[in-house]
């Protein structure tokens, strides 16, 4: 990977914005249909590769979730869930996680789209991949949870151990990260760090003291936070332990969780972020020059959502925006001011230089503590996933020198790209724990 330029992959289904979890549902997957209008009208498209993300099979679901929990939301529907009623409450759906329409498609192309974008960084087929579709990080093995209910991250992860020695996965949702921490939390092959609101606030878990248990001692970071914190204080710590778990623990490939729900003003949370110091965090992995897979999550203000994973795009992509939104099918959405930007508001910051130091020297002492390098064995891949073929598109008709719009239709190219399962050679590292 050069440390100019980067191959950036991205991953989209239109019908991911017809999802519909309900009347008054905070969770509205219609976001990231906005976000995608923001991109095309902003022209990012012509500077990254776009793919359709693959429907996800039930068997590979079960790679991390259990068949009977997965076997459930293939078959459940709004009219038959009143046949279901103990695995409604055996699996946790219920008002914050409702079965609704194309619930098992949903869970498909998310899932489809996260896993898909570690195999291109497994086949570095890319530098950096986004699928703001995925996230969902609150989903267990057996239960639905916080508006999830298949774990793309884990999943995603999973597929990435088997080309790399050490993942990191960093998360910027104001939600603890709980479904993933608690997936790999025996396990020093991946360290979970998660930066959260904590206290009376959902899920309840991710204090300072949670680490790891047994070989996954350690390897597992929560940096808890009070309401209001702004751009310069995330900053303070996000950057200097970040760069000491690069550090230490070497990471060949690293996930990020960029939960837009610690955004100033939104409809869930409590944290004063503005979209520039929210972005601060893809700039400061991108840095590092790490395959990285960059993933959506929470964010209820869905205008401002749209806004932040635009930014974040373009900041993948080394690409100023402008601050004037662009005409698109959302326009009056972002009305008055019609920016890409906005202020965040003089909410009181809670978080004292006294917690915050505490919490920090906390972690460097896990840090210390830590063996740098687990010393694993790997399978070998799959081939690459691009075949020949009468409809393959040449490399002159891709080139990235050719006017985007004049390339092969994506239809094509879409026709020439192999399901990302479709040459696995060994299975996944067993469950999620890796035990």
């Amino acid at each position: 990977m050069t440390p100019g330029h980067r191959r950036v992959a991205y991953y989209y289904d239109d019908e991911i914005g017809n999802f519909y979890y309900g009347q008054g549902h905070p969770m509205k997957p219609h976001r990231i249909r906005m976000t995608h209008n923001l991109l095309l009208n902003y022209g990012l498209y012509k500077k990254m590769d776009v793919y359709r993300p693959y429907l996800m099979s039930e068997e590979e679901m079960t790679m991390f979730h259990a068949d009977d929990y997965v076997h459930f939301l293939q078959h459940v529907t709004p009219d038959s869930q009143g046949d279901y009623t103990r695995e409604l409450a055996r699996y946790n759906v219920d008002v914050d996680c409702p079965v609704f329409d194309g619930l098992f498609k949903f869970c498909q192309l998310s899932a489809g789209g996260s896993v898909g974008g570690a195999y291109k960084l497994n086949r570095q087929a890319a530098d950096i991949v986004v699928n703001w579709a995925g996230g969902l990080h609150h989903a267990k093995k057996s239960e639905a949870s916080g508006f999830c209910y298949v774990n793309d991250i884990v999943l995603a992860i999973l597929e990435l151990l088997k080309l790399h020695q050490r993942v990191l996965y960093i998360d910027i949702d104001i939600h603890h990260g709980d479904g993933v921490e608690e997936a790999f939390y025996t396990t020093d092959r991946v360290m979970t760090l998660s930066f959260h609101k904590y206290g009376e606030f959902f899920p309840g878990t991710g204090s300072v003291l949670d680490c790891g248990y047994k070989e996954g001692k350690n390897y597992a970071l929560n940096f808890p936070l009070h309401d209001g914190i702004d751009d310069d204080t995330y900053e303070s710590i996000f950057q200097p332990i970040v760069l000491k778990v690069m550090e230490v623990y070497k990471p060949e490939a690293v996930v990020l969780q960029c939960g837009a729900d610690s955004l100033s003003g939104d409809r869930l949370g409590c944290f004063n972020l503005s979209i520039k110091g929210h972005g601060m965090c893809v700039e400061y992995l991108k840095s590092f020059n790490v395959p990285l897979l960059v993933l959506g999550g929470g964010g209820y203000t869905i205008r401002n959502v749209a806004r932040c994973w635009a930014y974040e795009t373009g900041v993948c992509l080394g690409e100023q925006l402008d601050n004037q939104i662009p005409y698109n099918e959302y326009y009056e959405y972002y009305g008055p001011n019609y920016t890409l930007h906005l202020n965040p508001t003089n909410m009181e910051n809670q978080n004292t230089s006294a917690y915050l130091e505490r919490n920090k020297i906390a972690l460097f002492e896990c840090l210390r503590d830590i063996q740098s390098a687990p010393s694993v064995q790997f399978h070998e891949g799959g081939r690459d996933f691009v075949p020949g073929g009468p409809q393959a598109p040449s490399s002159a008709e891709m080139a990235e020198d050719n006017d985007p719009d004049q390339r092969t239709p994506s239809y094509l190219v879409d026709q020439c790209v192999e399901r990302v399962n479709e040459f696995y050679d060994a299975p996944f590292y067993g469950n999620a724990s890796l035990m």
